[in-house]
């Protein structure tokens, strides 16, 4: 069976789910039980499971670190951060306690917590709102960071998420939270780690995640070129492979994304290419990224996050060039 869904419905129905599913599931966070959350994601969950979906009050670093207490016990915590840029406050409980409990405790305790937290730009949001750090979590050994672009993709992987013995920093992009529907199955378990081709082809490579895989696609749409496209899912651990094989094939790639370009992903998947593809490479790999400034407030945040019309003067670079 399966239902067409938005992607915050598709959040909304796999925490009922897995909730329903595993009396170990505990879902908390600021505003996310009375209210159901700012973006609506967690609505009417408290009522049906009281005990289990509570409020939290606006400390990032205690509800990380609550989790931490929850996961040592047994649960299955997945606390919501309201907007990604909030996560910085409990990024200390982050490196310091949740990525390294498998590895402090020699595996005796792990830490079977996902993160939860909407990201990005596109929806004209205050300070602090729209940032995209995937960097900066990816660079923490034993987190695991995984980035949705469909509503299916959303169950998939949010359902392996939280059923996965390690922690996951889960990052929704709030533009796609009701931008589309499509058909989602009932049952859905994406592996982590294992990236896409969501579109073959032979003469160039374009990498994208979340949000920005849809201005890929709909760039893609307006190329004049065979253009395979990868959604590698899971930034950390990443799917090097499926990337190196797509461009040892087409010779030619573009990384997409919405963070600043310095130390962005964009960089580690070039390297990695670089490391084992060099020889088949026959132009320089382009990177499509936001800018290394603060994400501007309102309308000039259209103007910083890439968009279709960007990505596709990267395609045309990477495809004329060499």
């Amino acid at each position: 069976m399966s239902e067409r869904l938005r992607m915050i419905e598709a959040v909304r129905e796999t925490l009922r789910s897995e909730l329903e599913r595993d009396d170990d599931v505990v879902v908390y966070g600021e505003d996310i039980g009375r209210a159901g959350g700012v973006f609506r994601a967690t609505e009417g969950l408290m009522e049906a499971h009281p005990n289990r979906v509570f409020d939290a009050p606006a400390a990032e670093a205690g509800i990380v670190g609550v989790g931490v207490g929850l996961a040592a016990t047994g649960l299955r915590p997945v606390p919501e951060i309201q907007f990604q840029s909030f996560l910085y406050q409990g990024f200390h409980q982050l490196v310091q306690h949740v990525a390294r409990m498998r590895s402090r405790t020699r595996g005796t305790i792990t830490c079977p917590m996902t993160i939860r937290t909407p990201y990005g730009g596109g929806i004209h949001a205050l300070e602090l709102h729209s940032e995209s750090f995937e960097a900066g979590f990816a660079h923490v050994p034993g987190l695991q960071v995984v980035f949705p672009s469909s509503p299916a993709e959303t169950k998939g992987l949010l359902t392996s998420a939280i059923r996965d013995p390690d922690p996951v920093v889960f990052m929704e992009p709030t533009r796609l939270y009701r931008s589309f529907r499509e058909e989602v199955p009932d049952e859905h378990e994406i592996p982590l780690g294992k990236a896409r081709v969501v579109v073959n082809g032979d003469d160039l490579t374009v990498v994208a995640w979340g949000s920005m895989l849809r201005e890929t696609l709909d760039a893609v749409e307006g190329v004049d070129a065979s253009v395979e496209v990868i959604d590698p899912r899971t930034l950390y651990p990443l799917d090097a492979e499926t990337i190196v094989e797509s461009v040892k094939k087409t010779g030619r790639c573009v990384v997409v994304h919405e963070a600043p370009k310095s130390g962005g992903m964009a960089g580690e998947i070039t390297a990695r290419i670089n490391e084992r593809a060099f020889f088949y490479l026959e132009a320089p790999i382009e990177r499509v990224t936001g800018y290394d400034v603060p994400v501007p407030f309102f309308a000039r945040e259209d103007a910083y996050v890439p968009d279709t019309e960007r990505i596709t003067a990267g395609i045309h670079r990477a495809l004329n060039s060499g």
